[in-house]
This record gives C-alpha cells, structure tokens and sequence, in this order.
C-alpha cells in the first residue's frame, strides 16, 4: 500500500528539515496541485503521445495496404481478376468499382472474362477499360466482355514499372501526410501544455522512425511489383 503522508508527518518534517510548507517536496505538499508541477507524469503525457503513434501507424499500413491492392490491378504474365477489379466505371454518373457490376472470371491464363449484373452497364465498362492504363483491347459481344491478355513485350514492361513507380510515390506522398498531420496534433497538445516540450520532441523522433519503416515498406511493395512484371 502505497504512504500519503498526514498533515501530522508533513509538520514534523518541515520542523525537523527547518523549511516552510512551500518548500515541501511536490509529493507531500497536499496544496500543490499538477499544474503547479514542473515537471508532467510521464504515465499520463506518454499514453496522450502513445496514442497519437499508434494512429500514425494504423494510417500508414493503410496505405501500404491501399498500394498492394492497387498494385495487384498491375498485370504481370497470367490473368487475374484482381487486375480489372478496382477499376472506377462511371455508373450512372458514380464512379463505381467493376467488381461491384461485374463477375469477372479468368477462364484461360491469358483471358479474363466480365459479365455485368446489369446489361445495360457493358458499354461504359467497355469504355472504362478502353481509357485505363491496363492497355487491354476489350471484346463486347453484347452479353460480356473478354480481354485477352497479349504477351508482354519489354516496351509494355517498362511501362508498367513506370506507372508502379508513380504509385509507389503516391504512396509515400500518403504516408508524409500521415506525418504531418501527426506532427500537428503533437504540437497543438504541446501549446495546450498537455505534454511538455520534450514530450514533443521524443513524439517526433518516434513519429518519424514510423515514417522511415513505413517508406521503406512501400518501397518493397514496389519492388517486388517490378520484379514480378519483369520476369518472362
């Protein structure tokens, strides 16, 4: 059980230190209240900071995650759904992922096939793909859609590293603003004097070794991409 010193004890101690009721320590001094403290419990301003870092890094694996699955819509040597899924189809003036309108299949290794939920739905499908980065001639026959996957030449190939490498960058873009933010959030509980200006500053070091791991994260996700649509 922890002591609290009684009035009796905080007397006897001033009497036999010879020093006034101020000049008690911070812990017997029943008149000071935390705000009279120099120097803030670390427990309390730790946990404000902890969980402002603990934000930072769910924000930032979403934003690897975010790239893995816009990666995947990257084509590399087979079909694949995943390649057309995420693809944004102006549906009744909504932009509207195909796998919501769509079943889409790979029947073949080199084919994909897209039968939409809605007939009606093919023509702007067919447009949406028409004017993607995917470089796929579609093939309406009135009821679905097939894509025939060509082979990849080393022209298509170098391509497709350039649009990886543009994504890869997006991403790191998403992941600095995660930090900024962060570092906003930090600073405006250091005016408030919530935490103290060490505080801060161990918050930004953490808060920027959360950065670098996760840059260096999306940059893996991108190699490992370019690998993958360099390989015959």
């Amino acid at each position: 059980m922890k002591f609290q010193p009684t009035e009796v004890d905080n007397h006897a101690y001033m009497v036999d230190n010879h020093i006034s009721q101020d000049d008690l320590p911070l812990s017997n001094n029943p008149h000071l209240t935390l705000a009279s403290s120099q120097h803030p419990l670390p427990l309390e301003f730790s946990a404000m900071i902890k969980d402002a870092l603990n934000d930072a890094e769910h924000r930032m694996k979403g934003a690897v995650t975010a790239l893995e699955e816009d990666l995947s819509g990257i084509r590399t040597g087979r079909a694949h759904p995943a390649l057309v899924e995420k693809l944004e189809v102006e549906y009744y003036g909504t932009p509207t992922p195909l796998q919501q309108l769509a079943t889409i299949s790979a029947p073949e290794p080199q084919m994909l096939t897209i039968r939409p939920f809605d007939p009606t739905s093919l023509s702007v499908i067919e447009k949406a793909i028409r004017t993607s980065d995917l470089g796929l001639n579609p093939n309406n026959d009135g009821k679905m859609i097939r894509l025939t996957l060509p082979a990849l030449n080393e022209e298509r190939r170098r391509e497709l590293q350039k649009v990886v490498h543009k994504r890869v960058e997006e991403a790191k873009v998403a992941v600095r603003n995660i930090r900024r933010d962060v570092q906003d959030d930090l600073r405006e509980y250091e005016k408030e004097k919530l935490i103290s200006e060490d505080d801060l500053e161990r918050g930004r070091d953490q808060l920027q070794k959360l950065t670098d791991q996760y840059t260096e994260k999306v940059d893996e996700v991108g190699k490992r991409k370019e690998h993958e649509i360099m390989e015959v």
